[in-house]
């Protein structure tokens, strides 16, 4: 079907909301509530159209198109009600800070939009009031648009978020007014993810600041091959955001994949491979000491490994070894590993640790 949107005619699908239109043609329109990801309620208002019929502007995430519409995204009026709408949100947003980069804060500076006059902010809610070791609440900065909520029962399905109280009393909170782990939280994120004000931020870097660049890379974790986006700042990971375009996980990512990235930088972390020095010298252990690591070459490294375990599956029989892998290494990879096992050593002796 044809539709036209600011003069310009555009071919619709049966079913498409004029949100969807609008972001394949990329066609701005300012949105809050809506999440491409997540069911639509259309609570926020601030994606308002101008339909030709109707009285009073619509909803873009709600509007089904219809053969021969004709709308209009931009003008005087809508950016009026959008100015308006975003000033009475900030009504109850409480950050002094009104320059951060979040999504909602973007639409405040470029409709100019500020706190009406005589307004007085208040902190009604603890900063930082849930005892979560990755997830960092303020509901001083919520504006209700309720895409935590739909995140964690449709992303994740844990339903750990839900609206409480209602008309002006109404709130965000965990299970029956619990903890986020005692609502069965898994700290994945996802709320974290979908928040547009920072209400919800990752405890781990919140003081981090802006990063000097970002690096799409895949998860090491396991085999499943998600894709995030790695903030660096002074050549240091300081967070690991989502990156919509992923084509295996989009917005989703678990616990070890957003917030398992201090090991990069970790004192502890080894950058070469390290041998006991008797195993150099071709000499036998004696009374239980193993003796000193020593820095090696891979050459050397794999050399050894597979000399003792052809020396061991020779004198005692493929069953007395044992092959451990990593859910980090690729599936092709593991499926090499069991072949390894059953064919070169002669064991089923294999295990894996694909286990969140």
């Amino acid at each position: 079907m044809l539709i036209t949107i600011n003069n310009q005619s555009i071919e619709a699908r049966e079913g498409q909301t004029l949100i969807e239109i609008a972001r394949e043609q990329h066609i701005t329109i300012p949105t809050l509530c809506y999440h491409k990801d997540l069911s639509t309620v259309g609570s926020c208002r601030l994606c308002v159209v101008e339909v030709e019929g109707a009285k009073t502007p619509q909803a873009a995430c709600g509007v089904i198109v219809r053969e021969g519409m004709k709308v209009r995204t931009e003008s005087d009026e809508l950016t009026r009600a959008r100015k308006t709408i975003l000033e009475l949100l900030l009504t109850n947003y409480s950050d002094n800070d009104l320059q951060g980069d979040t999504e909602f804060l973007r639409w405040v500076k470029l409709y100019g939009a500020t706190r009406p006059e005589g307004s007085i902010t208040r902190v009604e809610h603890k900063v930082n009031s849930d005892p979560n070791p990755f997830v960092w609440v303020d509901f001083n900065k919520c504006i209700l648009c309720t895409r935590c909520v739909r995140a964690c029962a449709e992303v994740q399905g844990r339903f750990v978020w839900r609206t409480s109280e209602r008309g002006a009393s109404t709130q965000i909170a965990a299970g029956l007014g619990t903890t986020m782990l005692e609502a069965r939280c898994e700290s994945c994120g996802a709320c974290v993810a979908y928040c547009p004000t920072g209400a919800l931020d990752n405890k781990m870097s919140i003081e981090a600041g802006k990063p000097d660049k970002v690096v799409t890379t895949t998860c090491t974790y396991c085999g499943v091959g998600c894709q995030l986006d790695l903030n660096i700042k002074d050549n240091k990971i300081i967070r690991v955001t989502s990156n919509p375009n992923a084509p295996v996980n989009g917005m989703h990512l678990c616990v070890k994949g957003r917030y398992g990235y201090d090991f990069v930088h970790h004192s502890d972390r080894l950058t070469k491979p390290l041998v006991r020095e008797y195993l150099l010298q071709g000499k036998q252990r004696k009374d239980g000491n193993r003796g000193k690591w020593v820095e090696v070459s891979w050459d050397v490294a794999l050399d050894i490994t597979a000399r003792k375990l052809r020396e061991a599956r020779d004198q005692f029989g493929g069953d007395s070894i044992g092959v451990l892998s990593s859910a980090k290494c690729l599936n092709e990879e593991n499926y090499l590993m069991q072949k390894f096992a059953r064919q070169v050593i002669g064991t089923n002796n294999i295990d894996h640790c694909a286990r969140l």
